[in-house]
C-alpha cells in the first residue's frame, strides 16, 4: 500500500472501497437516503416510515428490505410489528453529517420536512 500526499493515510483495500462503493450506491437514491435519515433519527416500522417520507408502504417497504441486505439498517419484532432501526452507528454520523451539512448551507432545515415526492422518488 502507497501513502499518497493525503495527509500520510493508507489507501484501503480495494475490498474495502468496493464495499464502501456499494453502501455508498445504496444511498444514492433521494428515497433510500431519506429513509436511512428518518431512522437515523429513531427506530420506526414501515407505517411511519411511509407516513414521514411521503412513499407508499410497498415501496419503503422494497427499499428497508435492500437496506437491511445490505446490513445497513437491521429489524427486529414487537408484538405484531416489524420495526427498523439503523445496524451501524457511523452510517448514522456520515448520513447525518453529509445531509446536515448540504441542508444547513442550502438553509434548507427552517422549512421543515421534505416529503419524498418532492425529492422526484
Amino acid at each position: 500500500m502507497s501513502t499518497g500526499s493525503g495527509g500520510g493515510f493508507q489507501d484501503p483495500p480495494a475490498e474495502v472501497l468496493t464495499e464502501a462503493a456499494a453502501a455508498f450506491g445504496l444511498l444514492a437514491t433521494p428515497a433510500r437516503l431519506h429513509i436511512v435519515w428518518a431512522l437515523a433519527q429513531g427506530e420506526s416500522d414501515v407505517t411511519g416510515l411511509a407516513e414521514r417520507v411521503g412513499g407508499t408502504l410497498p415501496s419503503v417497504s422494497q427499499h428497508l428490505t435492500k437496506l437491511k441486505l445490505a446490513g445497513l439498517v437491521r429489524s427486529r419484532r414487537e408484538g405484531r410489528r416489524q420495526v427498523y432501526l439503523v445496524d451501524d452507528p457511523d452510517v448514522v454520523t456520515v448520513v447525518r453529517l453529509m445531509v446536515g451539512q448540504l441542508a444547513e448551507r442550502a438553509g434548507h432545515f427552517s422549512q421543515g420536512p421534505v416529503r419524498l415526492r418532492e425529492l422526484g422518488a
